[in-house]
């Protein structure tokens, strides 16, 4: 495990267990430099002070706040660390709520492993992870930390408690703008979208893996070494640019489904939408004998010296 990033108690009623906040999950994804391209120099990001336009150190930065434009006040992280907040040191659960009413929007991604803090803390710890693990509830919390109080999720993983950080209310916006309007869709079409569900559905998706990544290292493994990077073996297919059935898809996708899992669903197939024929105009003949009428009717010029 990392070395803890914040240590404190849960306060739980009277109940108060010692912890330490410790990161329960690491960034895998690979990292790129900036360099100049012509001699693979690092590019460098140097911070200069405006006023006397000079490079700073990091010991000679601090915080500031604008106010008003172009008019800041410091403010310095002893401040910050003296604020009167109740949850500076401690997770202060404030309600117990059903799992499922937990909005996954709400999750902004960093979570934590709660680890208890000394053998003090190990009963009341047990306690409230095995209250947790019999119910469908999840613990709601206020935390102080990194200048800023949080919301967070308290739930149990094999007997661990985990904290997820929660966005607050006025930080999600509202999506009903983005749905579309006006579409009918059938009971069948749900129906065969239902079946979809029930052929994709599976209890662990510990199986997958960041093909992208591993696509990645494989590529700068053979440019490290001097080789050709890999060819990829099959082009990837453009989404979209076909209307098809959407009947006919989603049987075809469930027959897919069921292949994948070694299950008998038959034949099916995918029918492209007729495309509608362009209608073409059709003439006026009655302007066209109008205008040879009007041109019958135009007197011929008279030729010179007749």
């Amino acid at each position: 495990m990392p070395r803890p990033l914040w240590s404190g108690a849960i306060s739980f009623g009277l109940v108060t267990i010692p912890v330490k906040l410790m990161s329960a999950t690491e960034d895998r994804s690979v990292r790129f430099h900036q360099v100049h391209t012509e001699d693979l120099g690092r590019v460098r990001v140097r911070k200069f002070c405006e006023v006397e336009d000079r490079e700073v150190s990091a010991g000679e930065i601090g915080k500031g706040f604008e106010v008003a434009k172009d008019t800041l006040v410091a403010v310095a992280d002893e401040e910050l660390e003296r604020m009167p907040l109740p949850t500076a040191k401690a997770i202060e659960i404030v309600a117990f709520v059903p799992a499922a009413s937990i909005d996954p929007v709400r999750l902004s991604g960093d979570s934590y492993f709660l680890q208890y803090d000394g053998p003090v803390a190990a009963k009341p710890y047990v306690l409230i992870a095995r209250a947790l693990a019999r119910n469908t509830k999840v613990a709601v919390a206020k935390l102080a930390w990194h200048g800023r109080e949080r919301l967070v999720l308290l739930r149990v993983k094999d007997g661990a408690l985990v904290a997820h950080v929660l966005k607050w209310d006025d930080e999600v916006r509202d999506p009903s703008e983005l749905a579309p309007k006006d579409i009918t869709v059938t009971d069948s079409e749900i129906d065969e979208a239902l079946q979809l569900v029930d052929s994709m559905t599976t209890d662990d998706i510990s199986g997958y893996r960041d093909e992208y990544r591993q696509a990645l290292e494989a590529v700068l493994e053979a440019k490290a070494e001097g080789r050709q990077p890999p060819k990829p073996s099959t082009e990837a297919e453009e989404p979209g640019g076909k209307v098809v059935d959407l009947m006919a898809a989603l049987q075809e996708s469930v027959r897919k489904a069921q292949a994948a899992r070694g299950e008998d669903a038959g034949d099916a197939e995918v029918h492209e939408m007729p495309k509608a024929k362009k209608k073409t105009a059709k003439k006026t003949p009655a302007k066209k004998s109008a205008k040879k009428t009007a041109a019958a009717k135009k007197p011929a010029r008279r030729q010179r010296g007749a």
